[in-house]
């Protein structure tokens, strides 16, 4: 493997994203198996995703 390429931990950790609607309702999903709350907004279902794809701070 080259050092410039993610190694297999990397790609165990990232968190992919994805909205999904169910009536009128919308949930963020993610690949790791965590869903965010249903919400009437889309909006604030895609901020529930970015809230959970971004690192907490140290």
């Amino acid at each position: 493997m080259r050092d410039d390429e993610p190694g297999e931990g990397a790609r165990l950790h990232r968190h992919l994203t994805s909205t999904v609607e169910r009536g009128s309702f919308c949930s963020a999903r993610c690949t790791c198996g965590w869903r965010g709350p249903a919400r009437r907004s889309r909006d604030l279902a895609r901020t529930d995703a970015r809230t959970h794809e971004t690192p907490p701070a140290s």
